[in-house]
């Protein structure tokens, strides 16, 4: 009884987080505001997280875990790379979804990613993992014979410009067109110039 309390109120703090940060930004939000809208004390705040920072951080890190849950479901689900490459595209559909009317915290990610070290180095992590796991994909590739040879990393970080700058654009303008088939056509392009031509 006692532990699902303590993680109603986690989750209570989380919520009233994500969205003072989205309306008042990374600076604007504070702790006393985060605590009202939560409904918590100080100390209660203090027993679950150390800081703000580390409210922030959970919320990133939640964030990208979804990403990466998607992306392997995605990848265990078709057999050739080509074939997971595409079905990896659907994937950014529910980032669009779980990120639709939150621009300003995505951008608080970002912003913060540039002014703090501990920030830069959640975010980046992730990247670097998504950048490892698309260059292992196009070696596979390679291997397997359906796609041309290529330099893996550049590769991946072509695909991943490709997912992020959609994102972006979805996030800024997300009835400006249908991102979700944006993404699947932008995949389908890259795919044609990096598959080995049948013979």
């Amino acid at each position: 009884m006692t532990r699902n309390r303590g993680d109603e109120t986690r989750e209570r703090i989380l919520s009233a987080a994500e969205e003072c940060f989205n309306e008042l930004g990374y600076e604007g939000a504070g702790l006393a505001e985060i605590c009202e809208r939560a409904g918590v004390s100080r100390g209660a705040f203090y027993h679950h997280f150390p800081s703000k920072q580390a409210v922030f951080l959970v919320l990133l890190e939640r964030w990208l875990a979804g990403v990466e849950e998607g992306l392997a479901a995605a990848r265990a689900s078709a057999a050739t790379v080509p074939e997971q490459l595409t079905v990896m595209a659907d994937v950014v559909e529910a980032v669009f979804g779980a990120g639709r009317g939150r621009l300003p915290l995505f951008l608080e990610f970002w912003t913060q990613a540039a002014h703090d070290p501990a920030v830069w180095e959640a975010t980046i992590a992730p990247y670097r993992r998504y950048r490892d796991l698309f260059a292992g994909l196009v070696r596979s590739g390679m291997d397997e014979g359906s796609l041309r040879a290529m330099d893996p990393i550049v590769a991946a970080q072509v695909l991943l410009a490709l997912g992020l700058g959609l994102v972006l654009q979805g996030l800024l303008d997300p009835d400006g067109a249908d991102w979700s088939n944006a993404v699947r056509e932008g995949v389908a392009i890259l795919l044609n110039g990096m598959q080995r031509p049948s013979l």
